[in-house]
């Protein structure tokens, strides 16, 4: 019988383990869904403004210049948001692998 309570045992803890697991993963898909969507929204916004600048400029330099800066502003923005992204899936990567790495090394000993 000690058998079967060891193994009932080790399926609740794994159980439990998923459970946590999926509930980090959820988490943290959350916080990247969030992110993609303020990020596009931030987007979107600056390339209206910078838009309306450029049709309102009233010469080829003062157009070239407006939309120089937004590209540079664009592309700064793209790889900060780039490494907040890479950020956010290392530390979902790691949440959602916790729960198993403890019962690794239970089960290792």
């Amino acid at each position: 019988m000690q058998s079967f309570e060891d193994a009932n045992k080790i399926g609740k803890e794994m159980m439990d383990h998923s459970l946590k697991s999926y509930a980090a993963m959820t988490k943290g898909m959350q916080a990247i869904a969030t992110e993609a969507t303020d990020y596009s929204k931030k987007s979107y916004e600056e390339s209206v403004a910078a838009f309306e600048k450029l049709a309102s400029a009233k010469s080829v330099e003062t157009a070239m210049a407006v939309q120089t800066d937004y590209m540079k502003s664009a592309y700064e923005s793209f790889v900060a948001e780039a490494t907040k992204m890479g950020e956010l899936y290392t530390d979902l990567a790691k949440e959602v692998y916790k729960p198993f790495e403890t019962a690794m090394a239970s089960a290792t000993k």
